[in-house]
């Protein structure tokens, strides 16, 4: 598969050199150049798989011919080897053969290394580059900006791969104590993965990023590669899990619209989601939650996207005000606002509000939610007001509530246990450098620690 620039279909490379380059040459985010339409006959077979050789099997149609089908099949297995559970709020699992169930579910994507919905779009894309790499021979240096979870999974994801230096930078206060944690302990002193707090937003630090990769001498000098949501390596692997639970829910409920609603900030999750409906995943529309920092909400009830500085809230990875992957929603809609209109339905919520739900959700049915996910909740909740339609609604949970105990013990008043992976890392020292969020500061750092 070929992809192009969003912003000159002229401008074209194959999927290799797109998950190297990040960015195409233009400065514009690379989109697939075909999104794949299957059959009933196809989504048949694909459904009835295991995610993973689900996910291997819709990733042979964006890559290219690097990648044999036992190449993809062994890095998705490797990559999802965790599950993928849809819950009713008392842990009840999806079961097709009983169709009986109640028509309400979480999509619970933190079952991975990293406890958040990252670890899906990380590790497709940390395997697939060491794939490249391997025979390429080349070195990279990865530069991530983060406003929570992505910096943890795509440090865990491309912890230990030969030949690929990688710098995760995080606003300074700016995440949950238990993130920064996992942020900041990732390896051993020497390993190729270094934490790095900028004094500023994560707006900041991803515009740090965008400016790295706009300049040509630093992008040469260190073989930039980013691992954010601009990296159609990340947006991709997103919408497999669209695509799959989608079809398992068909499974039990045939004859109902499917709604997902998803907790939005850099609107990476949401463009993987349209994608996987453009391939023919039986999703009848999207819900978008966002907290305060609302630029997507106020354009689906504007028709005008207005970016705005980031402010901080409760649900901090979704504290971003330029959301990246809008220019990647415009280019799959050719920026037809009634079309999309017609597929995203948003609404956004205060930091109280948000405290308010995850309590009452914790009292009636003793479900604990992030807060991101109660943003996510509460949309889906009002969604269902406006409408008069009978509907299975997906909640798509994007972290672990221990990632934000801090924050969660204090709103249901009661202690969250942490998950192993998160109480072995509470015992390691941190390792973390600062730095001010100028071009100039990253410059003299990467040259630094080449």
């Amino acid at each position: 598969m070929k992809f192009h620039s969003h912003k000159n279909t002229d401008v074209s490379a194959d999927f290799s050199d797109a998950l190297l380059a990040s960015l195409a040459p233009d400065g514009g985010l690379w989109m697939p150049d075909i999104i794949p339409e299957f059959n009933a006959q196809q989504t048949s077979r694909l459904s009835a798989m295991s995610f993973a050789d689900c996910a291997a099997e819709l990733a042979r149609y964006f890559v290219d011919d690097q990648f044999t089908d036992d190449d993809l099949r062994e890095i998705c297995r490797d990559a999802y080897n965790f599950p993928v559970p849809l819950r009713t709020m008392d842990s009840y699992q999806l079961d097709p053969a009983t169709p009986e169930i109640a028509n309400e579910f979480i999509l619970e994507l933190f079952h991975g290394p990293t406890l958040a919905f990252k670890d899906f779009a990380a590790r497709f894309m940390g395997r697939c580059a060491s794939h490249i790499m391997q025979t390429s021979r080349q070195k990279r240096t990865i530069l991530v900006a983060t406003s929570g979870d992505t910096g943890g999974a795509i440090g865990d994801a491309f912890l230990n791969q030969k030949g690929i230096n990688v710098f995760i930078f995080f606003p300074k206060g700016g995440v949950s104590s238990v993130q920064e944690q996992q942020l900041t302990t990732i390896g051993s002193k020497n390993s190729n993965v270094q934490a790095i707090a900028v004094d500023g937003t994560f707006d900041d630090c991803q515009q740090l990023v965008k400016d790295a990769f706009a300049d040509t001498d630093l992008t040469q000098t260190h073989n930039l590669m980013s691992a954010n949501s601009i990296n159609v390596g990340r947006v991709i692997p997103q919408s497999f899990y669209y695509f799959w639970t989608s079809f398992q829910i068909r499974a039990a409920y045939p004859d109902l619209p499917i709604v997902y609603s998803i907790p939005s900030g850099n609107l990476g999750n949401l463009t993987g989601g349209l994608i996987a409906k453009k391939m023919g995943a039986p999703i009848e529309r999207f819900v978008v939650g966002n907290n305060s920092n609302d630029p997507f909400v106020d354009y689906l009830n504007t028709g005008e996207y207005r970016p705005r500085d980031s402010v901080p809230t409760l649900s901090n990875a979704m504290d971003i005000g330029r959301p990246n992957n809008l220019a990647r929603i415009f280019n799959l809609y050719d920026e037809d606002y009634k079309a999309i209109q017609s597929v995203c339905w948003g609404a956004s919520f205060s930091d109280l509000e948000t405290e308010r739900h995850m309590r009452r959700i914790h009292t009636e049915t003793g479900y604990i939610m992030c807060p991101h996910t109660a943003v996510g909740h509460l949309a889906m909740e009002k969604f269902s007001e406006d409408v008069e339609l009978e509907f299975i609604k997906v909640t798509v949970s994007t972290a672990h509530p221990a990632k934000f105990a801090d924050s969660v013990e204090r709103i249901l008043r009661e202690d969250i246990p942490l998950p192993e992976p998160l109480s072995k890392i509470m015992k390691r020292k941190k390792r973390v450098d600062e730095l001010k969020p100028t071009l100039d500061a990253l410059r003299d750092y990467l040259a630094q620690n080449k």
